[in-house]
């Protein structure tokens, strides 16, 4: 297969980065690939909104910046952060044109909410399903184009490069070139190559690592585990952002259900079991303070009394209001049992967001040619040490706009290369045992869960190390003597992720945002990147 533009991934990220290119560019050929369907994205599940600059009267882009620059404990990168917060309005009114639908208030003007880090409303939302709504809008735009068409079921295998032409490719080699990518076709088991003039990484998150996650299951890591493999420069992977309050419903949800920030926003207080509230004793700024500070609170609540969770208190928000704004977070408690009129709903925090990923410029352009990235896989320079609430979605559309732009004004002056090999199966059984995978994706969970969590030490990620280069030396004998199967791409990825996020963090002597030692507790007076 060929293509002019292939996009791996069908999120945000990838659809708003195709609607826009197939708009520009009529002529071209763009094609979409998604491991699962079409829907079934991390976007689907981001529930709190999109941070814009909207009232101009009571909020300004200087405040949203101001704002951003200090969740990000020193490590944004200002012109990107003003990029994306100038550029940012527009690129929102442009799904609105789409279809999105965000909420308003009885004078049909936007009901604009407030997240932790936020110092004015600003949060476009629908409902507590804005991701959902978005998706929905994304999805139902692009099947209106023609040049544009999404490929279900596609499994993104491994990015093309000099490397399937015999070279040795290091990070140091020059000229590196992305053509295409490797892809298992899930449903007829075939490994499929598909060449293209540029290729747009947006394949999502990373959440999977852990044991406790508001990820879907679908969220492995391939995106930045293909890059890593494929030599593009990497950035700050240990700043891994734990929600604060994931639903504390243990062994019984694969993925944890999250009580959005925007109900804090709506004024919802953390509080002990016993009632007792605990948060001004961490920050000025209380239940309304930036998640990293607010993760490591609730942490060390958790720790100090030996629980495993602590509550958020609802009963004092109007009930009509609450269940105008959170109908989804409402059927949730009420299902286990939770009435947040009544109750206080037990809380813990769960992996939420990866900060770090394929290093790019303003432009998306990762540092191997012909290879752009776009949406959680990416560091850009926006979020930093630490993600302000809600500023991930408004980054995927900037920079899917950006992308766009640069693809259709330089792609004539790509090529196609013929002249890639086919997939070289050798292997031909299948794994023999499956409990060999379903085995090592647990291990691999308790051990980031235990050692690579919230709290770092040199100890625990020592010990992670070492149990990671294990189930990397098992992994890799079942990967070189089995076919290839999703489940066991996915387990390799995985263990990338993993190996990553604990690296970066050893490379790490400090605590900044979403990093914390206790061997290094305080900030170092320089700033550093950690380049993988």
């Amino acid at each position: 297969m060929q293509t002019d533009v292939l996009i791996i991934g069908s999120g945000i990220a990838g659809l708003s980065t195709g609607i826009k290119l197939a708009l520009l560019r009529p002529d071209l050929k763009i094609d979409v690939l998604t491991k699962v369907n079409e829907r079934e994205s991390n976007t689907s599940y981001a529930q709190g909104g999109v941070a814009a600059v909207w009232d101009h009267g009571a909020d300004n882009y200087e405040k949203h910046i101001a704002d951003t620059l200090d969740a990000g404990a020193g490590l944004c990168d200002e012109h990107i952060v003003r990029i994306v917060v100038e550029e940012g309005p527009v690129r929102v009114e442009e799904i609105i044109e789409w279809g999105t639908r965000f909420d308003t208030d009885q004078f049909k003007k936007y009901d604009l909410g407030r997240e932790g880090g936020h110092s004015e409303n600003r949060i476009l939302h629908y409902k507590d399903l804005t991701g959902w709504e978005i998706q929905r809008a994304l999805s139902a735009k692009a099947a209106t184009l023609d040049n544009l068409v999404v490929h279900e079921h596609f499994f993104a295998l491994d990015l093309l490069t000099q490397h399937h032409l015999g070279y040795i490719v290091t990070k140091l080699t020059p000229d590196v070139t992305c053509y295409g990518c490797y892809v298992l076709n899930r449903k007829t088991g075939e490994i499929d190559k598909i060449l293209a003039k540029n290729t747009v990484l947006a394949a999502g998150g990373n959440g999977q690592i852990y044991r406790s996650t508001t990820n879907p299951v679908i969220a492995t890591g391939d995106g930045i585990a293909m890059a890593y493999r494929a030599k593009v420069h990497l950035e700050n992977m240990e700043f891994v952002q734990f929600h604060p309050t994931a639903l504390y419903n243990p062994g019984l949800d694969p993925q944890a259900f999250l009580v959005s920030e925007a109900v804090r926003g709506e004024g919802a207080i953390l509080k002990r079991p016993d009632g007792t509230e605990f948060m001004h004793d961490y920050d000025p700024r209380g239940s309304l303070a930036p998640r990293d500070i607010v993760a490591r609170a609730i942490d060390n609540e958790m720790k100090m009394a030996g629980l495993e969770y602590m509550c958020l208190d609802c009963t004092h928000i109007d009930e009509e209001h609450f269940l105008k704004h959170f109908p989804t977070i409402h059927e949730k408690c009420m299902s286990i049992g939770i009435n947040p009129k009544k109750d206080l709903i037990p809380v813990c925090p769960a992996c939420h967001y990866m900060c770090g990923g394929v290093k790019v410029d303003e432009y998306g352009k990762s540092s191997v040619s012909r290879l752009f990235a776009c949406g959680e896989c990416t560091s850009t320079g926006l979020h930093g040490a630490n993600r302000l609430a809600s500023n991930s979605l408004l980054e995927a559309l900037v920079f899917g706009h950006r992308i766009a732009h640069s693809i259709a004004a330089n792609i004539d002056n790509a090529e196609v290369r013929g002249d890639i090999p086919n997939w070289n199966r050798t292997a031909t059984a299948k794994p023999d045992e499956q409990v060999l995978i379903t085995q090592s994706t647990k291990e691999l969970k308790e051990v980031m869960s235990s050692y690579v969590g919230i709290v770092r030490s040199n100890k625990r990620l020592e010990r992670a190390r070492k149990r990671l280069e294990l189930l990397t030396e098992e992994t890799e004998d079942l990967y070189k003597t089995s076919l290839v199967s999703t489940q066991l791409c996915e387990l390799r990825n995985l263990i990338t992720i993993g190996y990553l996020v604990t690296k970066a963090a050893n490379l790490r002597h400090e605590s900044r945002g979403l990093h914390y030692t206790t061997d290094y507790p305080e900030k170092a007076d320089f700033v550093q990147y950690s380049i993988l």
